[in-house]
This record gives structure tokens, C-alpha cells and sequence, in this order.
């Protein structure tokens, strides 16, 4: 029976998927976008619709009879990218593209949800699908919802991202951690400009700035355990605005990526140490911001245990791929904060069809057959996860 209704759903993911493709909004602005799925949330019904935040929904399926509560999470919001794509579902709104999949996401639970509603008798318990807004712009709208009340009383949460980096038919686990915390820095180094026939009359900038980029390498390779991974990225140096002037000051921005919490908390400590030294050294100043972003996303070891059974029974052996840690981030993981969770990949990759390129490209997409595999998992999850036979 659920095969059928998986199948007699397919044609309508595909087109919400196109839909939403084709009228992307960025994050915190997802109105219409929210709209749509409230919408079609109501021609399902039994579910209970309600609206967390602005640009969020989330549907109530309450079974017959008290069970667990788990969560299924879609993200909504697109990209400020200008789409290079040529199908006819390209995108309308001018500098605005879904280049993440995330139109895909809100389609397979969309698809997920009508078909888990016509089998409510089945349901003991409750599932929350969870249409987030706002994923790609920091602090992130995980966060939000979560201030909002509605995860309290949840045993379990599962999230999907379709992967152009995974090949369609495969479905990837990571046991642990999944996705590294992304937290970023500004380094500002105040010196003494003056002309550049004349160095020994200024304190330069753009000397002392870039000693502090080339050792803020050794944070990795020597403040750090050799199995703990990190990466520093310097991603940002600006200065000066004429070719004979040695200016007053340099700004320099990176990224940091890590999975341990406690190396994390000590990556600023290390980096001002480090400015602090050079700037001093040289007699110059400066100013430094550090912000935390997303944390790491860890995955819950039974709650993946569960997908992963999941996948083999109703997938195949074959279908299962283990992942390594990946450096990208995820802000699910405010949701592991409160409740067990288990971020899973789905694999978009068609090198036959040309569907080659990575996230956040001006010509992404995904094979649209890899939507099915996410409803598929989504539905066939949640028995998985209230301990029912399907």
C-alpha cells in the first residue's frame, strides 16, 4: 500500500518541487513560499497547521492512539544567486535561486505528509513536519523555531539534503559527527600609514597582516590534537586605495570549521593570542570580533541506527553509503541541541544527465528521481522511529 501511494504522489512532488524552484525567496523572506506549503498542508487533512514564525509552518499528524513524538524537517529558503539553468522551471525572481536543493527538500515532505495523513490509522504517536525557514543566513531559523516552544516533548527529529556530491541511488549515513560548526572572525590591524617611498615612517599594515595570516596556520598544525580536525580560512584582506600609499589599516576576515566542541570554544583565545602578539611586536593595534555560528551537526548513534536500518530494509544494502564528516554545516544541529536527531543525505548526482555541479551554483540541480528515494526514506523512517510495523 505505501508503495502505491508513493508512487501516486510522485508526478505531484516533481511539480512542487518545480514550483517552488521556479519562485525562490531568500531567507527570513520566505512569505510566498510559506504560503504555498500552508496551503497545501490544508488539502491533506487531519493535520493540525500552525505557523512557529513568520516564514515557518508546521503540521500536526496526531495518531489514534499516544506513542512517541517525532519530527520531520524540510528547509525553505533559497540562494542570492543568479540561476544559469535553462529548463523551463528556471527561476523568476531576478538574483534569487534555489542552488541548494532546498525546493526539493520541502517538496519530499510535502509528499511525505500527504501520504503519511491517509495513513493516520496506522499512527501511534505524533509527527511533526517541520517546514523551516531560513538555513542559509546565520543565526539561522532552526534556532528561532526551537525558541519557540514547538520541539518541547519531541523523542526524535530526522532531516534530508538532497547531495549532488552522493550518486542518485545512494543514501548516505555518518554514525557521530556529520557537518563541522561554522563560526567566522574579523581581525582589524591599526598601524601608521604614510607614503610608500617612506616605510620607516609608517607601521604598516599590510606587513603585520600578513604575518598574522601566515601563523594563524599554526593554531592548526600546533595548537591542536593531531586527530581533531580544523580548518582556518583566511577568506578576506583589505587594504589600501592608492598604489604609492601604505594605508592605516588592514581588515581580514576567515572562517573556522570544527566538530569538537571544546577545541571550538578555544579557537578565539588562539587567534587573539596571536594578533595580540604581532600587532604588539610591530606597535601597532587592534581590533578583533569573533561570532559563533552553527554548531557542529552530530548525529544520535540510535536514532542513525534506526535510518540505517531503514535504508537497508527498504532501499537495499547497496543503497547505504557511510559517510565521512563533511567541512559544509548545517544549522540542524540546534535541533540535536533538544532532541535526538539524525541528518541524512540523499544522493541528486546524474553524471549521464549532466547533473555534476556542486552547491550554491549558478547551474545546480537534481535528478528528480532522487525525490522520491527522500519521501520514500521520510515515510518508511517514521514507522522505523515509533518502533511500527509498516
Amino acid at each position: 500500500m505505501i508503495h502505491n501511494l508513493i508512487e501516486d504522489t510522485k508526478d505531484e512532488v516533481i511539480g512542487w518541487r518545480r514550483y517552488l524552484h521556479k519562485y525562490p525567496e531568500l531567507s527570513f523572506q520566505e512569505e510566498n513560499t510559506a504560503q504555498f506549503v500552508y496551503d497545501t498542508l490544508q488539502t491533506f487533512g487531519d493535520l493540525e497547521i500552525s505557523r512557529p514564525t513568520k516564514t515557518s509552518v508546521m503540521a500536526r499528524l496526531i495518531g489514534q492512539q499516544p506513542g512517541k513524538v517525532i519530527v520531520l524537517r524540510a528547509d525553505m529558503d533559497a540562494l542570492p544567486i543568479e540561476e544559469e539553468n535553462d529548463f523551463d522551471f528556471v527561476s523568476q525572481n531576478t538574483g534569487v535561486m534555489h542552488a541548494c536543493g532546498h525546493d526539493g527538500h520541502t517538496a519530499m515532505l510535502l509528499g511525505a505528509a500527504k501520504i503519511l495523513t491517509q495513513l493516520k490509522d496506522r499512527i501511534k504517536g505524533e509527527v511533526r513536519f517541520l517546514f523551516q525557514h531560513a538555513e542559509e543566513l546565520p543565526p539561522g531559523g532552526a534556532r528561532e523555531i526551537v525558541q519557540t516552544g514547538v520541539l518541547d516533548g519531541v523523542d526524535m527529529i530526522m532531516g534530508t539534503h538532497l547531495s549532488s556530491m552522493v550518486p542518485l541511488g545512494k543514501i548516505g549515513l555518518s554514525y557521530g559527527p556529520m557537518m563541522a560548526g561554522a563560526d567566522t572572525f574579523k581581525i582589524t590591524v591599526v598601524g601608521k600609514g604614510g607614503h610608500a617611498s617612506q616605510p620607516e615612517l609608517t607601521v604598516d599594515p599590510i606587513a603585520i597582516g600578513t604575518q598574522i595570516v601566515t601563523n594563524l596556520q599554526h593554531i592548526v598544525s600546533r595548537y591542536r590534537d593531531a586527530q581533531e580536525t580544523l580548518v582556518i580560512s583566511v577568506t578576506q584582506f583589505f587594504a589600501g586605495s592608492a598604489i604609492n600609499v601604505i594605508p592605516s589599516r588592514v581588515s581580514i576576515g576567515g572562517s573556522v570549521r570544527s566538530f569538537n566542541p571544546e577545541l571550538r570554544e578555544k579557537i578565539p583565545t588562539f587567534i587573539e593570542r596571536i594578533v595580540k602578539g604581532i600587532t604588539e611586536a610591530h606597535g601597532a593595534t587592534y581590533e578583533f570580533d569573533y561570532q559563533f555560528g552553527y554548531a557542529p551537526t552530530i548525529n544520535d548513534q540510535e536514532v542513525t541506527r534506526l535510518m540505517d536500518e531503514t535504508v537497508c530494509e527498504v532501499f537495499s544494502e547497496n543503497s547505504r553509503e557511510i559517510l565521512k564528516p563533511i567541512m559544509g554545516s548545517e544549522d540542524f544541529s540546534a535541533y540535536q541541541k533538544v532532541a535526538p536527531g539524525s541528518f541524512i543525505m540523499i544522493g541528486a548526482r546524474n553524471e549521464e544527465k549532466g547533473i555534476i555541479y556542486p552547491h550554491h551554483h549558478p547551474k545546480f540541480t537534481v535528478d528528480e528521481q532522487a525525490l522520491q528515494y527522500g519521501v520514500k526514506l521520510f515515510v518508511h523512517g517514521t514507522f522505523k522511529m515509533l518502533n511500527l510495523t509498516n
